[in-house]
C-alpha cells in the first residue's frame, strides 16, 4: 500500500494582518515544511536520543539565526518581541508538527515560567533562572495541581510554606506536574498563611521557586497518562523543603493572580495550537480522499466523505475566527474573561471532532504513529481538563453573561 506522503505547508499573506505578522507566519510555515515535518521520523523516534537531541539543537540554532525563537518573551530576554498576537498567529504554524514547539523555544512548561519570571522576578531571579533557561541551559517545571485537592479550584489547594527565619519550609504533594525529571527548578503555587488557614483565599497563595536538588524534593513516579509510562508527568513529595525567602516570585498571595495570567494567555495559546492542528489534519484527510480508492471509485466521489470535508471546514472556520476574536480582544487590554473561556470549551472539542472525521478516513493506519492524528486526537481530549475543566468555564461563561444582563444589559455579539 503506497502511504501519501505529509501534505505541504502552504501559506499565503493574510488579510487583516501586519506585514510583520504575515512574515512570520511565512517563514515560520517554510521551516515546518522544509526542515521539521519531513524530519518528524527522526524527531518523534525514541531509537536514537542522540540523534533527536543534536537534529533539535541544529533546527533550534537555525531558528535563532532566522530570528524566531521565543516569540512569547521580549527582546530583551532573548525573544521575538512580537506581543500577544505575534506570537498566536505563529502558534497555529507551528501547531502543525507535535514536536516543532521545542524547536521554536516554545515549550511547555519552561515558555509559560519564562513569562512569570519576565513580569514577578527580580533582576537576581531573572539573571539566575531566566536567562539560562532561555538559553536551554536549563530545565523548568510548574508544580501546582495536587491529587487530594481539586484541580478546578485552585484555591483550595494545601501545600504550606512557612518562613523560618530567612527561609521557606515547604510541605505538600503534587502530581501532574510535566518535566519534573528534567527540570533544574520547579516554581511551586503554595499556601503561605500556615497550615490553619483553611478558607481558600486566593490572597493566601504564592508561588515560590524550588531547584530540584534541594533535599526533601522527591519524585515519586511517573503518572502513566494514556498509557504511557515514560511520560514526563510526574508525582512530587515536598518534605521541609527549604529555600531562601528571596526564592518568592513576585509579592506574597499573588500566586494566583499569577497563576492566572500564565493560564488566561495559555489557553488562546492552545486554542491556536489547535488550529493549527486541526489545519493539518484537515489536508491530510482531503489529500488521502483524492489518492484513496475503495469500492470502485476515489474516497472524494463518496457522498459521505463530502460531508466530511464540509463539515470539518466549517468547524475550523468557526473556531478559528473565535479565537482570534478572543486573540484581539487581549490585545486590546479588554475584558476577555468571558471569550477566553469560551475558545478553551469550544475550540478542543471541535479539534475533536475535525481530527476523528481524518482518522477516520485513514482507517487503521490513522491510529498509529506513522501520521500525528493520534497524538492530535488524545491532546484534543486532554484540552478538555488541562487549564480548568470544561464545566468550570462553562459556568463562568454563564455567570458573567448573566451578571451583564442583571446590570441593565443584553448582548451585542457584534461588540
Amino acid at each position: 500500500m503506497d502511504i501519501p506522503q505529509f501534505s505541504p505547508l502552504s501559506v499565503h499573506p493574510a488579510p487583516g494582518l501586519s506585514d510583520e505578522i504575515n512574515d512570520i507566519r511565512q517563514r515560520t510555515a517554510d521551516i515546518l515544511a522544509q526542515h521539521v515535518i519531513p524530519n518528524e521520523g527522526v524527531l518523534l523516534s525514541r531509537d536514537d536520543p542522540d540523534r533527536r537531541s543534536a537534529l533539535v539543537r541544529e533546527l533550534q540554532q537555525h531558528v535563532r539565526q532566522c530570528g524566531l525563537w521565543a516569540p512569547h518573551l521580549p527582546k530583551a530576554y532573548g525573544g521575538m518581541g512580537v506581543g500577544f498576537l505575534g506570537h498566536a498567529f505563529m502558534n497555529e504554524i507551528i501547531a502543525w508538527s507535535p514536536v516543532a514547539s521545542r524547536i521554536f523555544g516554545v515549550v511547555a512548561p519552561n515558555a509559560g515560567n519564562e513569562s512569570l519570571l519576565v513580569k514577578y522576578g527580580t533582576e537576581e531571579q531573572k539573571k539566575r533562572w531566566l536567562e539560562p533557561l532561555v538559553a536551554g541551559e536549563m530545565q523548568s517545571c510548574f508544580s501546582m495541581t495536587e491529587p487530594d485537592n481539586p484541580g478546578s479550584d485552585p484555591r483550595a489547594l494545601t501545600t504550606t510554606a512557612v518562613r523560618e527565619g530567612d527561609e521557606w519550609v515547604i510541605n505538600g504533594r503534587k502530581w501532574f506536574t510535566s518535566n519534573g525529571r528534567a527540570a533544574d527548578f520547579a516554581v511551586v503555587m503554595c499556601r503561605t498563611e500556615g497550615d490553619s488557614d483553611t478558607d481558600g483565599s486566593s490572597s493566601r497563595m504564592t508561588q515560590i521557586i524550588v531547584p530540584t536538588n534541594t533535599p526533601g524534593f522527591c519524585v515519586e513516579r511517573n503518572i502513566p497518562v494514556w498509557g504511557h509510562t515514560t511520560g514526563d508527568h510526574v508525582e512530587i513529595t515536598y518534605t521541609n523543603v527549604r529555600v531562601p525567602l528571596e526564592n518568592q516570585l513576585g509579592r506574597r498571595g499573588s500566586g494566583h493572580a499569577a497563576a492566572q495570567d500564565r493560564l488566561g494567555a495559555g489557553r488562546v495559546y492552545h486554542s491556536m495550537n489547535c488550529i493549527g492542528h486541526m489545519w493539518r489534519s484537515f489536508d491530510l484527510m482531503v489529500k488521502r480522499m483524492t489518492e484513496r480508492k475503495v469500492h470502485g471509485g476515489l474516497l472524494e466521489s463518496k457522498q459521505m466523505m463530502q460531508d466530511f470535508v464540509a463539515e470539518s471546514y466549517m468547524d475550523i472556520q468557526t473556531a478559528r475566527l473565535l479565537t482570534i476574536r478572543c486573540a484581539e480582544k487581549i490585545d486590546a487590554g479588554e475584558d476577555a474573561r468571558t471569550d477566553i473561556s469560551a475558545v478553551k470549551v469550544y475550540v478542543p472539542r471541535v479539534l475533536h471532532q475535525v481530527v476523528d472525521r481524518a482518522i477516520q478516513v485513514y482507517g487503521g493506519i490513522g491510529l498509529s504513529s506513522d501520521y500525528p492524528l493520534a497524538s492530535f486526537y488524545l491532546a484534543a481530549r486532554t484540552l478538555r481538563l488541562a487549564d480548568g475543566p470544561d464545566e468550570v468555564h462553562k459556568i463562568l461563561i454563564a455567570k458573567n453573561i448573566l451578571g451583564h444582563y442583571h446590570r441593565g444589559g443584553t448582548m451585542d455579539f457584534a461588540a
